[in-house]
């Protein structure tokens, strides 16, 4: 089969594969109808290097038809249409019974002292093949996948995958009452689909902060009020203009360690993942930082006792943080993978409706076949042609 696989630092291609097989009694074989490129793709593109090895099947948020089932996979059948959430957990250990599916000790990489396995992530995260694929292989099947039982388009459920639920864990991670103030830092697809879940939840007031003139149009089309990065020398400060000197009740950071900011940092960051395997894990592991202006602005933004909820992802163990800013304020932070299982019942009947209450048949920018991935990640990476999102069609 086609799959899209890494081939080195900035460089994935879409190259034959092996057909994926059963392993497993609770296995299942996808056919993959819809997948999606992923801001975190972006981290294998570049940062994560040192995890990856030339051949591995990238991929995290897709979708499509049960080919095949294990022997004791007993709730879906083939010709079953279905999402898959992106980390891959049992539903039965100690964690799952309490709704920590990203940390499923069934399927932990204890040899790395990492959470769940996650589809299409590097060896931090088990190596699992992942959906940017025609077919994939969905370990624990028997409790995963979603099974969809209407006709909506793809991208209605794709984005159960990941970035629907993951912005959805943000906003309550966050903690912000119905009549507070919360600022989400970044407007891409994972924070703009976090302002339209906290105004679909009915918080009264969200802020978004961003850079780029479409992404902040976006977001204010969706009843925000916007910050442009781009304006404002002092976002804490603004964000305190606008919040009676306090500060949001509760700031997201959907940014992560891309941030903008600290160049030195960034050089640093870039320096790491091009050393050797081994020595750019070690680095990584030991030495790591990264930049942190996305964070650094939502511990000054939000306000004393309010919540910082990290939905973006970091990687670095060494990373400075003001703890005496942090101590002082009295902040909550709350942040990790999302718990995809914890929202989907919820997530799914929303957008199951007649009414497409989350904007998702229009986040994608651009549709392309599985074929041009490669054109398609580079285009993601530099934001060229108003890319927001990509949706890849095997």
């Amino acid at each position: 089969m086609k799959a899209l696989t890494w081939q080195g630092m900035q460089d994935v291609a879409v190259t034959s594969v092996p057909d994926p097989v059963l392993q497993d009694p609770t296995d299942a074989i996808i056919r993959v109808t819809s997948t999606a490129i992923c801001g975190s793709d972006l981290h294998l593109y570049g940062v994560l290097a040192p995890y990856l090895s030339p051949g591995d099947v990238l991929g995290h948020e897709f979708m499509g038809i049960v080919e095949q089932v294990g022997a004791e996979v007993d709730n879906l059948a083939p010709g079953d249409r279905v999402v898959v959430p992106f980390n891959i957990s049992c539903g039965h250990c100690w964690m799952c019974r309490r709704g920590l599916f990203a940390q499923c000790e069934t399927t932990q990489v204890t040899e790395q002292g990492s959470g769940a396995r996650l589809f299409g992530y590097t060896s931090l995260y088990g190596s699992v093949p992942g959906g940017q694929a025609e077919y994939a292989r969905v370990p624990h099947a028997d409790f995963g996948p979603v099974k969809l039982a209407d006709d909506h388009p793809d991208e209605r459920y794709l984005y159960l995958s990941d970035i629907l639920p993951t912005a959805w864990q943000g906003v309550q991670y966050a903690d912000v009452d119905a009549d507070g103030t919360l600022a989400v830092l970044g407007l891409g697809p994972v924070g703009l689909l976090a302002v339209r879940a906290a105004l679909h939840q009915g918080i009264r007031r969200v802020i978004g902060v961003d850079l780029i003139p479409e992404r902040l149009a976006l977001a204010r089309a969706a009843g925000a009020e916007v910050v442009d990065l781009s304006e404002a020398d002092d976002v804490p400060a603004r964000l305190r203009e606008m919040t009676e000197g306090r500060g949001p009740d509760g700031v997201l950071d959907a940014v992560g360690m891309e941030a903008h900011g600290s160049p030195v940092a960034g050089m640093a960051v870039k320096a790491a993942s091009r050393l050797p395997g081994p020595v750019a894990r070690s680095a990584i592991e030991h030495a790591g930082i990264d930049r942190l202006a996305a964070l650094q602005t939502a511990i000054s933004s939000v306000r004393r006792g309010g919540t910082v909820s990290i939905s973006g992802v970091y990687g670095g163990m060494a990373d400075p943080l003001p703890m005496m800013e942090m101590f002082d304020k009295g902040i909550a932070l709350r942040m990790g993978q999302c718990h995809v299982k914890r929202w989907t019942p919820q997530l799914h009947e929303l957008v199951s409706g007649a009414e497409d209450v989350l904007g998702l048949e229009t986040m994608a920018t651009h549709r392309v076949p599985l074929s041009e991935a490669a054109d398609a990640y580079e285009m993601f990476q530099e934001k060229r042609d108003g890319c927001f999102k990509v949706v890849l069609q095997p």
